[in-house]
């Protein structure tokens, strides 16, 4: 299997880079500050923890936004997060939010991609609510994996100003949150989108992150053939296949939106 993991010297520079980054955001901006969801999960709270490294804490700001499917265990550690590290936080209830669109198409409301998709959505409104009011950036907290993939919600959770953990696999964000001195059990629980009831990250993919990210990295990101990959890896080469066709089929979330050609 590759190891993906950073030696300890490039974890540092990778840890520095990114503090870096989102401090020239802001910056280069002009606003005071950032906002992020919080979610009680590895990626929200490793950005939460380089948010106030590279900024201060007073120029952090999160919102913790449960909806009725969300997971209390999870939005009790997203309360934890922002109290330990000394940010301001909000907590929004979305699902009130969510009735009226499911009043005004109810035919959707069974739906739990649509619903789940919506909810994505109505936190990233409520995102740009606050930090347009507080003149800041908004935050995202995806990583390399699922944006690889397009494991996020179009204009949901990938409608952000800036990604920090962007160029970061799911397994080395693990490795990051341990430097930061984020708690191994919120580094070890099970991460999920808390889009529905249930729904967890490696359940809806079919794989684990442990799996994926060396399929990316030799495959998808890197030169390997899915048959060399397969056999680098010792998978099945559907597997490194559908990954293939995950990454293909999701491109239009990773660009803009298209426009005609010019004419001639």
């Amino acid at each position: 299997m590759v190891d993906l993991r950073l030696s300890e010297s490039e974890l540092a520079r990778r840890r520095e880079h990114v503090e870096a980054f989102v401090a020239e955001q802001v910056e280069a901006a002009g606003v005071d500050g950032v906002v992020l969801g919080l979610s009680g999960g590895i990626d929200s709270t490793t950005t939460a923890h380089l948010a106030v490294e590279a900024l201060g804490a007073e120029a952090v700001h999160g919102l913790v936004m449960p909806g009725s499917v969300s997971d209390d265990e999870n939005m009790s550690d997203a309360e934890w997060v922002a109290e330990d590290l000394g940010i301001d936080y909000e907590v929004v209830p979305i699902e009130d939010v969510i009735e009226p669109f499911l009043e005004a198409i109810p035919a959707a409301a069974e739906d739990h991609v649509a619903v789940g998709n919506a909810r994505a959505r109505v936190r990233a409104v409520l995102s740009y609510l606050l930090a347009n009011h507080e003149n800041r950036l908004v935050l995202g907290t995806g990583n390399r994996s699922e944006a690889a993939i397009g494991y996020f919600t179009k204009y949901g959770d990938g409608a952000v100003d800036c990604h920090p953990l962007g160029r970061l696999y799911k397994v080395q964000v693990r490795q990051l949150a341990r430097d930061l001195g984020v708690p191994e059990d919120l580094i070890e629980k099970p991460p999920t989108a808390g889009l529905w009831e249930g729904q967890t990250d490696e359940d809806e993919l079919g794989l684990s992150y442990e799996t994926l990210d060396p399929i990316l990295a030799l495959h998808v990101d890197g030169p390997l053939s899915a048959a060399a990959t397969a056999r680098e890896l010792d998978v099945d080469r559907e597997t490194v296949e559908r990954v293939r066709q995950l990454h293909e089929r999701s491109a239009h979330k990773r660009s803009p939106p298209p426009v005609p050609e010019p004419l001639e």
